[in-house]
């Protein structure tokens, strides 16, 4: 292993690790971890109270586990196709 990998491997760690430590002990009841529909709810709810939204969800995950796994699934899906295509169009200019 070379020493950009391992030097890129342990800056990997290091950004996981510093979240971790940064907001420990602190959760939603704090404002960390929060997600954005839930901001802009009560946003919305501030500064109109009277405010009705014009539709509802045709589904709502069972339970807030259930919601982040989806949300991390999508992000996980949206980085395989974006590094597949990093890698065919790098791999396509060192080979063509």
């Amino acid at each position: 292993m070379e020493t950009k990998h391992i030097l890129m491997l342990l800056g990997v760690v290091i950004l996981c690790i510093i979240p971790l430590v940064m907001y420990a002990g602190k959760g939603e009841e704090e404002g960390y971890f929060g997600g954005a529909d839930d901001a802009a709810g009560d946003v919305i709810q501030e500064v109109n109270p009277d405010y009705q939204p014009w539709f509802e969800p045709i589904w709502e995950p069972p339970s807030g586990e259930i919601e982040s796994l989806l949300f991390a699934l999508q992000a996980a899906i949206g980085a395989i196709i974006i590094g597949y295509f990093i890698g065919y169009y790098k791999a396509k200019s060192q080979y063509a």
